[in-house]
């Protein structure tokens, strides 16, 4: 039956209501259109993660607007659009990226909107009275914060290009860019020797704080990591915004890291830090080589569920290079591990075991000595995964350890909830609502 209204405010209001009731869904297809038409804001999963918070606190604004009937003037300043507004300023991404992830977000947004109107078979004269209502008033919204944003934007840049560490991140974009860079000034600018073997470490903070205090707690763990590693010179330590840095260990003729010493200061220092790092790599070619590894395993980090506060990219590279198509991955390790790709306790104590049994070499002996199990217990526990997956550890022996590393690793990002079929989770792995 359809639904007449005399007033189209209140109509709106209904309209408003009904979509907000799918929110994370219109939230997660708005950021994922977004991401797919401006790729100058995507690849960066920090600021893709604020980017849906932003997306978020506009469409939630947006439907209460709606929903109430409020007047734009008595609204107050978003704080997710102003940070990523920030953020895009400091990354060096134009504004122009800014304002078109308004207009399209903006278009993706209606489309919801439009849809549930109809889907509610107004009669026409309501229908288009609530259509000029709805564009009238999202038009002034999208008005009003793109002109605050754009104001944020400015402010943040000028701030930033004023700041110490400019000339420095320049230079540092430049060789990365791989321009062609006079290797003595580069390296005076920098104050850090460029023909050397570096490790390229990648420190973070997800949650930031005020001011320059975060910036501070990652220099100092990055001096920290520096000195435990016996490093001969000062690290080169590169802010790319106010919670994320870019840091480079000076190695000198040293080609072998310490990574148990090197874990133990992250693992040590502040709970909420993160740090990613490549392998040693030499001269300007390893100083970019090593940095894009650690970017690949933050890729890796950021996804993970739950995270880890150190990720080496040579302990993960294969899962790390498939991070860029998540829900391939999650379908990929599906197929491999059947059932055994469930999130559950006893599960997660058969796969342990699993790749052990392969890091072994498949040996049940150094397994039962590396679990502390008797060796039947080993045997056991095998025959159960294998009964589980369907197929013997023989049988893909290299996709299994792959799988269970990208298990290891990603955790419950690429499982399936206890009691979730094969199917459901395939439908499960593309998230959003298009149309």
């Amino acid at each position: 039956m359809g639904v007449k209204s005399l007033e189209p405010a209140r109509e709106l209001s209904v309209s408003a209501a009904n979509v907000e009731s799918h929110l994370t869904e219109v939230c997660r297809d708005v950021w994922e259109h977004l991401l797919d038409e401006i790729p100058q804001i995507s690849g960066d999963g920090v600021v893709e993660e604020i980017l849906l918070a932003s997306v978020r606190e506009n469409v939630a604004t947006l439907l209460h607007i709606f929903e109430n009937d409020i007047p734009l003037e008595s609204l107050e300043g978003l704080s997710a659009p102003d940070e990523y507004a920030r953020r895009l300023a400091q990354r060096n991404i134009s504004v122009s990226a800014l304002i078109r992830a308004y207009r399209i977000g903006h278009w993706r947004f209606l489309q919801w909107c439009l849809d549930e109107l109809a889907d509610r078979h107004v009669d026409d004269v309501v229908s288009a009275a609530v259509n000029r209502r709805m564009l009238k008033v999202s038009f002034a919204y999208i008005d009003n914060i793109t002109e605050h944003v754009i104001q944020v934007y400015h402010q943040e840049r000028e701030h930033w290009l004023l700041g110490r560490s400019a000339i420095r991140g320049a230079r540092v974009r430049d060789i990365l860019a791989e321009k062609a860079v006079d290797l003595e000034s580069a390296e005076a600018a920098l104050g850090y020797r460029l023909q050397q073997n570096h490790l390229g470490l990648l420190a973070w903070l997800p949650v930031l704080t005020d001011g320059g205090a975060g910036l501070a707690r990652l220099a100092r763990l990055a001096h920290e990591i520096a000195t435990e590693l016996d490093c001969p010179a000062r690290p080169l330590f590169v802010p790319r915004d106010e919670g994320l840095a870019w840091v480079w260990l000076p190695f000198g003729s040293l080609s072998e890291v310490a990574w148990e010493r090197l874990s133990s200061v992250v693992e040590s220092g502040e709970p909420s830090m993160q740090v990613c790092a490549g392998s040693v790599q030499r001269g300007i070619e390893g100083f970019r080589r090593t940095n894009r590894e650690a970017l690949r395993a933050q890729e890796l980090a950021t996804a993970a569920s739950p995270g880890h506060r150190l990720t080496v990219y040579s302990q993960v590279a294969p899962v790390a290079l498939m991070c860029k198509n998540l829900p391939d991955l999650r379908a990929w390790v599906w197929s491999v591990l059947g059932p055994l790709a469930v999130d559950d306790e006893q599960y997660s104590q058969l796969r342990e075991t699993l790749q052990d049994f392969l890091t072994t070499g498949c040996s049940y002996t150094a397994t039962a000595r590396t679990e502390i199990l008797h060796k039947n217990t080993v045997h056991y526990r095998i025959r159960k995964a294998e009964k589980i997956m369907g197929h013997s550890v023989e049988a893909g022996h290299a996709d299994l350890e792959v799988a269970l590393l990208a298990v290891q690793y990603l955790g419950s990002t690429v499982m399936r909830a206890s009691g979730q079929d094969t199917e459901v989770g395939r439908r499960s792995g593309s998230s959003g609502r298009h149309r």
